[in-house]
């Protein structure tokens, strides 16, 4: 896949962002939680009784629900098990540093207590509360930066939103008006009331215009300086590129600032029908490969109609956060490491030291690298106790260990001088 398929230009960053310093903790970050939450959760991709293809929260466009039957939804809504403190404490459980909840999808139903619309969570379903103050309250209490998904294009319950053709003639829409008397005032809604919001992750730019995208990125830095955007803003203005969901480009990308959206099944939004998990490993690898080229891991969570973080979600995050208690040296703020392109390896580095992370351990416990400037070579994880030596020359490395992988997930050697 070309890089241009990986991260397309209007999903970019904008010319000289990568040098701006609000991003220095986004970079450091490196692993964030994405939770993809609605009234779509209730029919989990069944509707009456066909089960729909594709993503859970695009089951309204999907089945082309009429709004009228779409709103029904909402007044079933009511997540009793929903526990913001809980959601919070796995994600710092996880070794996840940022957390972007869902606002508006492209359904139009907001999480939040907004002015704009009946159609949200506390006016509009028999829950009554707002989701979104709830978990900002957590994030705060638990030191965890909080980010918000808002679809600016796409909205299927909105008259002048784009993208409902079964409702609404798109002839005679007015998109402008929306953006201007509908998006850009909840957008002041959501950063004007719920404190320090981190980022912003806009949504499938489509047909967006580049004055439009602009006029949104100076509405966010003008009512909270420190907010990111993300490059799904469009028209290449992100303060960070966002590349295709689930996508890891092949080769390191140094010039841009980027994040890789990805789900831990094959869906955003809660579906009962996907059981297609991928292994702890799998993601923890995906992590590795993604911080070694340098981006960010925003791993996504979709909780059910109750409000409940699905089973085999938690697990894997808690596992990978058990990863992370022995291994966050080699992976929050590094830089990408010397060695790319090897398959069985991954490098990252910082403060003078070069993590070497092993996916696929040799039998002959022999791994053969490139020369690396390195003198010694140590376990990370100081639980480990298994011989381990470094051996130079003839313009490689060579690192002996033993025939089976210390660790099940991915096994990391720091290499100093």
């Amino acid at each position: 896949m070309a890089e241009m398929e990986y991260f397309k230009a209007e999903r970019g960053q904008r010319p000289g962002a990568n040098q701006d310093a609000r991003l220095d903790w986004w970079r450091a970050a490196k692993f964030g939680m994405f939770i993809h939450w609605g009234v779509y959760s209730i029919p989990a991709g069944v509707w009456k009784g066909q089960h729909i293809p594709g993503i859970g929260e695009w089951i309204m466009l999907r089945a082309e629900i009429p709004i009228a039957e779409y709103e029904q939804l909402a007044t079933q809504f009511n997540p009793v098990n929903y526990d913001a403190d809980a959601i919070v404490k796995l994600a710092k459980a996880a070794g996840q540093k940022y957390i972007v909840l869902t606002s508006k999808h492209h359904d139009g139903f907001c999480l939040y207590d907004s002015a704009e619309t009946g159609y949200n969570i506390v006016d509009g379903s028999p829950f009554g509360r707002d989701a979104l103050g709830e978990l900002a309250a957590a994030c705060a209490r638990e030191g965890i930066r909080l980010g918000l998904y808002y679809s600016q294009t796409q909205d299927w319950h909105h008259p002048n939103g784009y993208g409902n053709a079964w409702d609404f003639d798109e002839a005679q829409q007015d998109f402008g008006d929306y953006i201007d008397n509908y998006v850009k005032p909840q957008v002041r809604e959501i950063l004007s009331n719920y404190g320090p919001i981190a980022l912003i992750w806009f949504d499938t730019p489509r047909i967006i215009s580049r004055q439009q995208s602009q006029e949104l990125l100076e509405l966010v830095h003008r009512l909270q300086p420190d907010c990111l955007v993300c490059g799904r803003l469009g028209n290449q203005l992100g303060d960070y590129a966002t590349a295709q969901d689930n996508a890891i480009p092949p080769d390191l990308q140094a010039e841009i600032d980027w994040e890789t959206p990805a789900t831990i099944n094959d869906t955003w939004g809660f579906k009962t029908h996907d059981h297609n998990w991928k292994s702890t490993a799998q993601l923890l690898r995906n992590l590795v490969d993604i911080v070694s080229k340098g981006g960010n891991y925003l791993l996504n969570i979709g909780p059910d109609a109750t409000g409940a973080v699905p089973e085999p979600s938690a697990q894997r995050l808690q596992e990978m956060g058990a990863w992370l208690d022995a291994h966050s040296e080699a992976i929050y703020g590094t830089q990408p490491g010397p060695v790319q392109g090897i398959e069985c390896c991954r490098t990252t580095q910082k403060d003078g030291a070069i993590y070497l992370h092993v996916f696929d351990w040799p039998a002959s416990g022999r791994l053969v690298l490139p020369r690396l400037d390195a003198s010694s070579a140590e376990w990370l994880d100081p639980s480990v106790d298994a011989p381990l030596t470094l051996n130079q020359g003839d313009g490689k490395t060579v690192i002996l260990g033993p025939a089976v992988a210390p660790n099940a997930h991915v096994s990391v050697i720091k290499l100093t001088k």
